[in-house]
């Protein structure tokens, strides 16, 4: 798979709200109600990261889960990666 450039990443950044690049890799801030609801959102995307075979980078504060995605055997965003982010979009 090969790494996106930066024109094609914020063409099909705006089809994802919210979504920016960041180096090489686009990341979102996700906001929830409560510890709870953001602990559920992890625990399903871990289940389809493991379907997809990719593994987000991820971190989680009380209501808050911050992503970060790339793929790092090619050095950056890939379709992957868009995929990725729209399917965590329908987590939420």
């Amino acid at each position: 798979m090969q790494a996106l450039d930066s024109g094609a990443i914020h063409i099909a950044l705006e089809t994802l709200p919210g979504w920016s690049m960041d180096g090489s890799s686009i990341q979102k801030d996700f906001l929830f109600a409560d510890f709870n609801e953001a602990f559920a959102f992890l625990s399903r995307i871990a289940l389809y990261s493991e379907k997809m075979n990719h593994h987000a980078e991820w971190s989680g504060v009380y209501n808050q889960v911050h992503i970060r995605l790339s793929t790092h055997d090619a050095g950056g965003v890939t379709e992957k990666d868009l995929k990725m982010a729209h399917a965590l979009e329908s987590y939420c």
